[in-house]
């Protein structure tokens, strides 16, 4: 399990000290790991794609060239907090100016997949959720697919032997399909304990990256259950 010295050195709280070439590379991956929760936000909130894609671009632009970062201290704590607060300045500075141009002078910062993120968007269902809802839930939807992709590379890591057993425990892990104990055993030689016990260490494996993953969004270790807690109850 992590332990709080692996906390001391995770991306947003280099992300929020003094500004550096580490602090700007570390802030860089972070936006182009969650941006479509921000983007999926401001088309709820009634923008449309070219809008909505252009504020985004424009406000990583800004983020990332004009060192918001140091005027956020009280948003430093959970980076998802940090970037909703600072995208709602943003867009609302842009729509006060009404501006003409494209956002952010036409500079590309981060190199975001727009046309992907629509049609992600075209299939959120539609429900009551508010903008800040869909953002929330968006969020928390990344963090676990990014956790099930780490935990997958994981298993990859070690060859053909490991994946293969991954994929045929993962159901089991996941709830999918109706796959058994027994059935997954008897794919891979295994008895219905064995399969069991390695199950088991598979979810311990994911919480595990799913810490590390978001101990990167926060400044301190007090946060990580509070926002695993969030996260839960924003897909429920």
């Amino acid at each position: 399990m992590s332990t709080p010295a692996q906390f001391q050195a995770t991306r947003w709280s280099l992300v929020a000290s003094a500004g550096s070439g580490t602090s700007r590379s570390a802030l860089e991956e972070l936006c182009a790991s969650y941006w479509y929760p921000l983007y999926a936000f401001l088309r709820r909130g009634g923008s449309d794609a070219q809008e909505a894609a252009d504020l985004t671009q424009g406000f990583f632009t800004a983020l990332i060239e004009k060192d918001y970062v140091a005027d956020a201290d009280r948003e430093r704590g959970r980076f998802r907090t940090f970037l909703l607060a600072a995208l709602k300045n943003f867009a609302s500075k842009e729509w006060a100016k009404n501006r003409a141009q494209k956002r952010g002078g036409g500079a590309t910062v981060l190199s975001l997949d727009f046309e992907s993120g629509e049609e992600r968007y075209a299939r959120e269902p539609a429900d009551s959720l508010t903008p800040e809802g869909m953002y929330e839930r968006r969020w928390a939807l990344l963090v676990l697919d990014r956790t099930g992709e780490k935990l997958a590379a994981w298993f990859r890591k070690g060859g053909s032997d490991k994946a293969e057993r991954y994929e045929a425990l993962r159901p089991l892990l996941s709830g999918e399909g109706n796959a058994t104990y027994r059935d997954v055993g008897l794919r891979l030689g295994m008895s219905e304990t064995a399969v069991k016990v390695a199950v088991h260490r598979m979810r311990q494996r994911y919480r595990e990256i799913l810490r590390a993953e978001i101990a990167d969004t926060v400044d301190d270790p007090r946060y990580v259950d509070d926002e695993i807690a969030r996260l839960m109850e924003a897909v429920r």
